[in-house]
């Protein structure tokens, strides 16, 4: 059995690569991706779309295959080839909180069976009225009252269809919850609920949660630490306010550049970073994954870190 210990961390991600097809169809979705998930936090993972965030997070919970590299979840590497007992393992405590709520729920099935399915799987020895009351608790934690576990998704307004895909992760007692864009199908009126809900009830259960969005401006109100993602590469990671306040990669810069501002006046005078890809020469100078100050990482060739190190001292 592979074991890794790094400093109380749940999840360790080493040079994972996820690809889909074969021969000239084959697409790299994800490239050498590395970071560290520690125990009780929230981890944030942000890019644009298309750039391989909910293929990471598939590919965390066994959805999607890696080609190589290594996933370890409490010191046990649960990609590749598992036994039995540690895939049941990762089912029971990893869960995810998927995008669009009304996608993700049987439209055919009560709240009571959608919420406790998980739990039917695993806690094979629970009576009727125990996970009855486990459905009632579960759904008074996410805000909803216990009659509602009688009725079907499409009586429930959008927010709430979010709250019960909540209830069915939690239900199963996770370590670890995926988060997948899960306000961005929501209206703006009620996404703050969500998230406040989900805070809530990180610190109330200690959990551990891997926040997956577009919107930095989102990312800085929930999460610890970011990860920014283009096309596939890390590019910058550091503690949430340390990229806010001292963002070095110009991706990560035209991407804070295009989060809007409440002041009407200053987001008239906002100026809007483009990021270039094609202003990045790796044909000799390759790049590194390097640790340029303490947990702030970034990605670049030698004469990149230079002038990252060069900003840094700027400050």
């Amino acid at each position: 059995m592979n074991t890794v210990q790094q400093n109380d961390a749940m999840l360790n991600v080493r040079d994972m690569e996820v690809t889909f097809g074969t021969g000239r169809k084959k697409f790299v979705a994800v490239k050498g991706v590395s970071f560290d998930i520690f125990n009780g936090e929230t981890f944030g993972l942000v890019g644009e779309s298309g750039s391989g965030k909910t293929t990471i997070g598939r590919a965390i919970i066994r959805v999607n295959p890696t080609t190589r590299g290594e996933v370890y979840f409490k010191g046990q590497k649960i990609n590749g080839k598992i036994s039995k007992e540690l895939d049941r393992k990762v089912i029971h405590e990893i869960q995810m909180v998927f995008q669009d709520p009304m996608a993700s729920l049987n439209e055919r099935a009560k709240v009571d069976y959608i919420v406790s399915e998980g739990l039917q799987n695993v806690e094979k020895g629970l009576s009727a009225n125990e996970r009855r009351e486990r459905v009632a608790k579960t759904l008074g934690d996410v805000g909803l009252l216990a009659e509602f576990a009688s009725r079907f998704p499409h009586e429930f307004s959008g927010g709430q269809r979010q709250r019960i895909g909540v209830a069915r992760a939690l239900i199963m007692q996770p370590s670890l919850i995926i988060a997948d864009e899960p306000i961005s199908a929501l209206d703006v009126s009620i996404r703050a609920q969500v998230l406040n809900l989900l805070s809530k009830i990180q610190k109330d259960r200690n959990l551990t949660i891997l926040f997956i969005s577009h919107d930095l401006s989102v990312m800085r109100f929930i999460t610890d630490r970011i990860a920014v993602l283009h096309k596939g590469v890390l590019v910058e990671l550091a503690d949430t306010e340390t990229l806010y306040n001292n963002p070095l990669h110009p991706y990560t810069r035209a991407l804070l550049s295009a989060v809007p501002l409440p002041n009407p006046i200053k987001e008239k005078k906002k100026v809007l970073e483009v990021y270039d890809p094609s202003s990045h020469d790796y044909t000799v100078d390759l790049p590194q994954w390097v640790e340029i100050e303490s947990g702030h990482f970034i990605h670049g060739n030698e004469k990149e870190l230079d002038g990252y190190r060069a900003q840094m001292q700027k400050r």
